[in-house]
């Protein structure tokens, strides 16, 4: 019922606001009525756009006409008499002026006061105003005797001048609609769209909810109900204010206070969404996020008891690889064929690429690096799960079996990619039929090959029982490979003319040796090592498969007690806080309240992955400085990717209200399972577009996504796009649960709960089990484990003060003479 209500309050409303605009054409029923297109211009339609498009040679004071006309294209006049002024919303490349006259029936034209606008790059909203300035001024138009009132009731035209002085423009202009009398835009909820974080939002971290429309909007209502409740919890009014990246009208609401764990509902007048709070919400996709590597598996069959509908069977065994001429050395001539089974296909091909292993390996192993006790409690349902090596270890295996294979055992150099000559259609693994080869050696693939397998062995060291041998075998292999590199420091790849797969091609790999350098000297303390890294020379920023000198910072950082009599930890502290400390901005003051769009290349190829490793590195400034402001950044800058957005897609398959159905997956497309594999995090909005395909949710950058399996621009997914996905979300879930069952000391009674109200809390709690008459103990434990408030006998009250702890998640312990009672509790603001 009071959705019924406020829908009727809003259509009234907006029939009588509508009044207010006389005429309007969105240019989305595919009628566009205008005059000949003129010397130097093409006048048409293009994804609901009208589109002027100049080539230079149109004289000055070109002309070209809009005829008003209705919905089946033809001729009709408009009554502006009661408000003549003309809206658009329009942009234009290379600056352009833009003049538009009104022109009556008799042909009489605004010219005596023509108005025109300075059009952007991005859309904006215009308005031109001719409210006492009906005149023509005689200017070539049937007027004799100026100034000639126009017959404003009578309006039959628009007439357009681009750089009217000059003529001679070249570019295109976008007008996305155009209204007489009032502007499109109702300043109400109807054409407001709401975008929020479709998985969950958490008990005790921040909370948005983003309203976003084309066209400007003001003090547009919202409320916010618990499920099955009337009354609301939360209402309010907002206006939008534009968020560059979409040329959206967004308003962002934030309602961290709500803290209850439940369903609830957000609504406008016209709008609703059901959105949950919980306390750990995040763990499915967090198996998800992991489990896509799996499913990604070269070599081996997916069978239904790990696979589920998406079992297939074995294919691309890799074991009969050709040396392709590229790649031939006296040990291995042209045609040699070599073993290099395993691995993870890289994206939605079948191919598989040292250096795009390198960044997302890594990513993992720093996942298990800097959460070790997370993940050796972390199940996934692989077929290797619950042995004596962690569950993502397992899965890291698989992959840098691969890798090892790759390098030439004779001199150490690592070979680019293994790889048909060609992409596949679209089947099934085992329905490929083309050979395969392992292309060229190069010095990014034996640093990337290098870095890696560092990592991996100081992390493998931990193993030796369980893999005898292997940390030392990944160490000779990134001692080898890093020799190879130096001796070879140049060596970039060229695309072989028979070959046309990917190429993860760059021709600088200074970052590539100051990381595989760092890692080196992390894992040996080698003096060979440390002496090729300058700390001024690391760069910072967002990392990426060909920008790796990030990974360096993190790493450095995460090592900072072992290396810091060796390494300046100032500058690289300050360099890594640099890149986090303007996320963290753009989460805070942009409209949208996300860190995407706070750099000038956040929108490209793989957006999302951008997205993904923005997180970590917030995550991991909190981790450096232990300054809650960036862990709430990460908190907030995670809704990105679950749905509160430029495009309001979840963009991980087979999670939230709406999410990829049709990645640019080659397993996805073929299976002839309705569903994608699931966890795959989509490549995101890339305003380059380079696929061609049609359907894009529009041209602004941040919306520039489509679903589709065409769009491999927007639509692929990849293992280092997915990497940041796995590393951000499970940090967050370890930091909002963090409590692991090897952690002894604050592990929970499941048996009884131990009350403390209210739960989440501020300042002051109350303990109701607190007996004063007995001889109990009562301990706080942080994350970390360690015991931070303990009271014993019977001077312990039932009333705390906690205002001096900060805001996070803690374990209460109370034990007496008979058993031990605790619980989870949160501290929030």
């Amino acid at each position: 019922m009071r959705y019924i209500l406020t829908l009727f309050i809003s259509l009234c409303f907006l029939s009588l606001y509508s009044q207010d605009i006389i005429y309007e054409d969105r240019f989305d029923i595919g009628v566009l009525s205008v005059g000949n297109n003129p010397t130097g211009y093409t006048q048409t339609l293009s994804d609901t756009t009208y589109q002027i498009i100049g080539n230079g040679a149109a004289g000055p004071w070109t002309a070209m006409s809009y005829n008003m006309h209705n919905g089946s294209g033809s001729p009709i006049s408009i009554d502006a008499s009661d408000s003549p002024k003309i809206y658009i919303r329009a942009r234009g490349q290379n600056q352009p002026s833009l003049r538009i006259d009104f022109q009556d029936e008799q042909g009489y034209v605004t010219n005596q006061n023509p108005i025109e606008v300075s059009l952007t790059n991005n859309y904006e909203l215009y308005t031109l105003d001719y409210t006492g300035n009906l005149f023509d001024g005689g200017y070539g138009g049937p007027c004799t005797n100026a100034p000639c009132l126009l017959d404003a009731s009578r309006i039959k035209s628009l007439i357009l001048f681009v750089n009217a002085p000059n003529g001679g423009y070249t570019g295109t202009i976008d007008i996305d609609w155009v209204s007489i009398g009032a502007p499109l835009s109702a300043g109400g909820a109807d054409d407001i769209d709401i975008r929020y974080n479709q998985i969950t939002y958490l008990v005790g971290r921040p909370k948005m909810i983003t309203m976003a429309g084309n066209l400007p909007f003001s003090d547009v209502s919202y409320s916010i109900y618990k499920e099955g409740e009337l009354e609301p919890i939360m209402e309010g009014k907002s206006s939008g204010s534009i968020w560059s990246s979409s040329q959206e009208y967004v308003a962002t609401v934030d309602f961290s206070s709500i803290n209850e764990a439940g369903n609830y509902i957000f609504e406008t007048l016209t709008k609703s969404v059901e959105f949950s709070i919980s306390y750990d919400g995040f763990e499915d996709l967090c198996e998800a996020s992991l489990k896509y590597y799996y499913f990604n598996r070269a070599s081996q069959e997916l069978i239904a008891e790990y696979a589920g509908p998406w079992q297939r069977s074995l294919g691309h065994p890799d074991d009969e690889v050709i040396v392709h001429s590229s790649a031939a050395s006296t040990d291995r001539p042209t045609g040699t064929i070599i073993s290099s089974p395993k691995g993870w296909y890289d994206a939605g091909d079948y191919n598989k690429y040292i250096v795009n292993s390198g960044i997302s390996t890594y990513t993992l192993l720093a996942a298990y690096e800097h959460y070790p006790e997370y993940y050796d409690n972390l199940s996934i349902n692989i077929p290797e799960k619950g042995g004596d090596i962690p569950d993502l270890l397992d899965e890291i295996i698989w992959n840098l079996d691969w890798m090892l294979s790759m390098q030439e055992p004779s001199d150490g150099g690592v070979y680019h990619k293994l790889t048909g000559l060609n992409f596949s259609g679209i089947v099934m693994p085992h329905q490929y039929n083309f050979d395969r080869y392992v292309v060229q050696k190069t010095t990014s693939a034996a640093l990337n090959f290098a870095a890696v397998t560092a990592v991996a062995s100081r992390v493998f060291a931990n193993y030796e029982a369980t893999k005898p041998g292997y940390s030392a075998e990944l160490l000779s292999a990134s001692e080898a490979a890093y020799a190879w590199a130096k001796d070879n420091p140049n060596i970039y790849y060229n695309q072989p003319g028979n070959v046309s797969t990917g190429e993860y091609g760059d021709g600088n790999v200074t970052d590539e040796f100051d990381w595989a350098a760092t890692e080196l000297f992390i894992t040996t303390k080698e003096d060979i090592y440390l002496s090729d890294i300058n700390e001024n020379g690391i760069g910072n920023g967002i990392p990426s498969w060909q920008y790796t000198a990030p990974l360096s910072l993190i790493s450095l950082m995460h090592h900072s007690d072992d290396i810091s009599e060796d390494i300046n930890i100032n500058i690289i502290e300050n360099k890594l806080l640099s890149t986090a400390n303007q996320l963290r901005t753009g989460v805070n003051q942009s409209s949208m309240r996300v860190a995407m769009g706070t750099g000038n290349n956040d929108f490209v190829w793989g957006s999302n992955g951008q997205a993904g490793n923005q997180i970590m590195l917030l995550i991991r400034a909190y981790e450096v400085t232990n300054d809650e402001t960036y862990l709430d950044a990460a908190f907030i800058a995670m809704d990105y990717l679950l749905g509160r957005n430029g495009t309001g897609y979840c963009y991980i398959s087979g999670f939230g209200d709406q999410s990829p159905l049709r990645p640019h997956h080659r397993q996805s497309e073929a299976d002839n399972v309705n569903e994608p594999v699931p966890g795959m995090v989509a490549g995101g909005p890339n305003p380059g577009q380079q696929d061609g395909c049609s359907g894009y949710l529009g041209n602004q950058a941040a919306a520039s996504y489509v679903d589709s399996w065409c769009s491999y621009a927007s639509n692929e997914v990849t293992i280092n796009w997915n990497a940041p996905l796995a590393y951000s979300i499970n940090a967050l879930q370890f930091y909002q649960t963090g409590i692991t069952s090897s952690t002894s000391n604050i592990s929970l009674v499941e048996e009884e709960i131990l009350s403390v109200i209210p739960n989440p809390g501020t300042d002051k709690i109350y303990l109701p089990q607190i007996n004063e008459s007995s001889n109990q103990v009562l301990q706080i434990i942080d994350l970390a484990g360690n015991v931070i408030y303990e009271q014993k006998g019977k001077s312990i009250s039932q009333n705390i003060d906690v205002s001096d702890l900060s805001t996070g998640v803690y374990v209460f312990k109370l034990f007496d003479d008979e058993k031990i009672i605790s619980t989870k509790w949160i501290k929030v603001n």
